[in-house]
């Protein structure tokens, strides 16, 4: 970390620069060349940019998505990566949010599941089970508390979800365990997922799950950041970052 970049900041550029790195993936712009949605403040106490919302794009992944909101008016520095397989996958989305409120750090680290693991205990053994040693070791940290999410939230996502408040000493700790699921995520998208675990799912099956999931996931009636986002850039740029991130690849 530089001396000008804060930790969730930091924390965002060394996973999105190891995606896009990996895969090679290529930047989608704006007319203008930059960001693909700027993000600029309505609030009154801020004037002009608060942020952006980035787009990139390339094989094996269907999009990457990120969001950066920096408000130092109200001491808020969010950062959010959200990479997507192909809706025809079942290999998991990965996301990382990393944010410091005032004094206080959060993050949400998770990989998506792309079938219902309560009936489809090969996927999950073979997907997510992985990740046990290291979700233990994250949950383990000392300078931990548990995020307010509701059971909705929690029943979208994975068991293995990490979603914590955290000390300064906690977050820069975390940054282990990020490495290592993103590690295991890179290596369910270069390995596939095996037919055992596929369970006979069919593609058209994968992508109308995705398109619930993302449904569900990007909603403002089950994720109230979307009702603080709002006041901040605008009903406009908010519905548009939603509809981005609900996107399906077919």
């Amino acid at each position: 970390m530089t001396a000008s970049m804060s930790l969730p900041k930091a924390l965002h550029e060394k996973v999105l620069s190891a995606i896009v790195e990996r895969f090679n993936l290529a930047e989608d712009l704006a007319e203008d060349g930059g960001p693909y949605l700027p993000l600029v403040s309505q609030l009154p106490m801020h004037q002009g940019s608060v942020g952006h919302m980035r787009r990139f794009t390339g094989n094996p992944l269907f999009q990457v998505i990120t969001s950066s909101i920096v408000v130092p008016a109200l001491q808020l520095d969010s950062h959010m990566v959200f990479a997507f397989t192909p809706s025809d996958s079942a290999i998991p989305h990965f996301t990382v949010d990393s944010v410091q409120a005032g004094e206080h750090h959060a993050f949400h680290l998770d990989l998506i599941p792309r079938m219902d693991l309560g009936s489809q205990l090969a996927y999950m053994n073979e997907v997510f089970s992985p990740l046990t040693d290291s979700w233990e070791r994250g949950s383990a940290i000392e300078g931990l508390s548990r995020a307010h999410l509701s059971p909705r939230q929690l029943g979208i996502m994975s068991p293995w979800m990490l979603a914590n408040r955290a000390t300064e000493s906690a977050f820069v700790d975390i940054g282990k365990v990020v490495d290592e699921y993103l590690a295991h995520w890179f290596t369910l998208v270069d390995q596939g997922i095996s037919a055992q675990a596929l369970n006979g799912i069919s593609a058209s099956e994968l992508i109308e799950r995705d398109r619930r999931n993302k449904f569900a996931i990007f909603n403002a009636d089950v994720d109230p950041v979307w009702q603080r986002i709002v006041p901040m850039v605008g009903s406009e740029a908010a519905e548009k970052q939603i509809e981005t991130l609900r996107a399906v690849s077919a």
